[in-house]
């Protein structure tokens, strides 16, 4: 174990990107990608020209110069940032072209192409050129650097018991890594570790699959550099052997937000910026918050014609709130939302008509918290919500009971207080949250008992139940008793 740990260690310092330290690009250098075609011109004024790319250990590049106009007879040289030569060419095969057919990368770095003419700055040709630098694949060998999309073949055996292979992931990706038999008894095994050699998941054999071993829809949490251990059951200690094919991939929904398993976290006071395009038209964000906890989410449009649209989910992804356009406008803002229960919940922003949308852009999340729906709530007061059933006791000793609960604009509401056992007559309050009275009722729940049918809730916010009782007057004894409150949403 120690030996492949320093192993691991050895390779994830290999893997790692290094930075330019003394090699300097000139003025008109620039970075380019596989894949893209160079042009410039080689001459007096500039005898030679800087680019720059970043490759990885183990990739296999081809790079062809080619003199495009004027007598040029161009030269190019690949160095690291270290300066070390990687390859020097002049002419290919008769021709003034230069042609590197495949050129295995020794490691991960920032290599520098220079291209001048014969002689440089001594030389007398110009010209037009054009580069075209092309990733072939990457070598098979253990210690490559492998990049989404890359298959490598390669053998296990009692020589070769375990291979590693590197990757960089991002935050946010999903991705798949398969190891496949493809000759003799091999019992495939795989395992990924992060740049501190702790292991993050594993696998040996898939269901239906034979013996082959697949880690899928990995979510990668933390941008790094991650180790694959492609070896075999057992191990070292294994005796199985042969060759296998190793693939790495990304699954769907994969990239920061893309899929609730990627969601973006929210803190209190967060404010996301983001895109909504025709190819990732919903993006995922998450956060964790109590029971009652009141929130508000506001999503702006920043650019083009994005129509946005907000909801809020549970854990399991129920939506429990949503908003299409706000106050006019085509963003969407929802206000005073309250936490039904302590927990993970999700928002989803997207546009409207969803995956049918048409419209773009990008926009801004601004998420806040605006405290606890019971925040300043009495001690006495007990808190309750639509659909509690409770009992008490009013008496000389305790003549009233405060119960708190969370009311939402438009609900229309009925309490009812009933006697339970003694004389008592009870009288019912529905006060706001500072504990201003805003209706009562006495008798109108029959024989005494008490009921306020159907109040309409003025505004989202908090407020207060009072259950007493009638007062004694003119030397009437005070009542008292048990009784039973009932707060009920009432259907439209």
């Amino acid at each position: 174990m120690r030996l492949i740990r320093l192993l691991i260690l050895g390779i994830v310092l290999i893997a790692l990107p290094v930075l330019a330290q003394e090699v300097t690009p000139t003025p008109d250098s620039g970075g380019v990608n596989y894949g893209g075609l160079i042009t410039g011109q080689i001459n007096n004024q500039t005898p030679r020209a800087v680019f720059f790319f970043d490759g990885l250990r183990g990739e296999v590049i081809s790079l062809k110069l080619r003199a495009t106009s004027g007598d040029l007879d161009p030269v190019l040289k690949v160095i690291d940032v270290n300066g070390d030569v990687v390859i020097n060419r002049d002419d290919s095969n008769g021709s003034r072209d230069v042609v590197v057919g495949a050129l295995n990368l020794p490691r991960s770095s920032r290599y520098y192409v220079i291209i001048g003419r014969f002689g440089y700055g001594l030389g007398s040709t110009s010209g037009d050129f054009e580069l075209d630098i092309q990733r072939i694949g990457v070598s098979s060998a253990s210690g490559s650097a492998l990049r989404v999309g890359d298959s490598v073949i390669n053998r296990v055996d009692d020589l070769n018991p375990a291979l590693f292979y590197s990757f960089r992931a991002e935050a946010g990706e999903i991705l798949d890594i398969r190891m496949i038999r493809d000759s003799g008894d091999l019992d495939p095994y795989l395992q990924v570790v992060d740049s501190s050699s702790f292991l993050i998941a594993d696998n040996d054999d898939v269901p239906g699959s034979g013996l082959n071993a697949e880690i899928n829809s990995l979510v990668i949490d933390r941008s790094d550099t991650y180790i694959i251990i492609a070896t075999r059951y057992g191990q070292a200690a294994g005796t199985s052997s042969g060759r296998f094919v190793l693939s790495l991939d990304r699954a769907d929904g994969s990239g920061r937000g893309n899929s609730p398993q990627t969601a973006i976290p929210l803190a209190f006071g967060a404010v996301v910026e983001d895109e909504i395009s025709s190819s990732n038209p919903i993006k995922y964000l998450r956060f964790e918050a109590q029971a009652d906890d009141i929130i508000g989410l506001r999503m702006t449009r920043t650019s083009n014609t994005l129509d946005a649209f907000l909801a809020i989910t549970d854990a399991d992804l129920n939506e429990l709130a949503t908003v299409d356009d706000a106050l006019g406008s085509q963003n969407a803002v929802i206000d005073d939302f309250r936490v039904p229960a302590d927990g993970v919940y999700y928002v989803i922003a997207t546009r409207s008509g969803r995956e049918n949308g048409t419209t773009t852009g990008r926009f801004r999340l601004e998420y806040q918290a605006l405290g606890n729906a019971f925040d300043g709530v009495p001690a006495e007061a007990q808190r309750i919500a639509y659909g509690t059933t409770v009992t008490g006791r009013i008496d000389d000793i305790t003549p009233q009971a405060l119960f708190a609960f969370y009311g939402t604009e438009g609900d229309a509401i009925t309490v009812s207080l009933n006697r339970g056992d003694g004389d008592l007559d009870p009288v019912v309050s529905i006060l706001s949250g500072d504990l201003i009275e805003l209706t009562r009722d006495d008798d109108s729940g029959g024989g005494q008992n008490s009921r306020i049918a159907r109040y309409v809730v003025p505004r989202s916010g908090l407020y207060y139940i009072r259950a007493a009782r009638y007062d004694g007057v003119d030397g009437n004894r005070n009542t008292q008793g048990s009784f039973v409150l009932v707060l009920a949403r009432t259907p439209a």
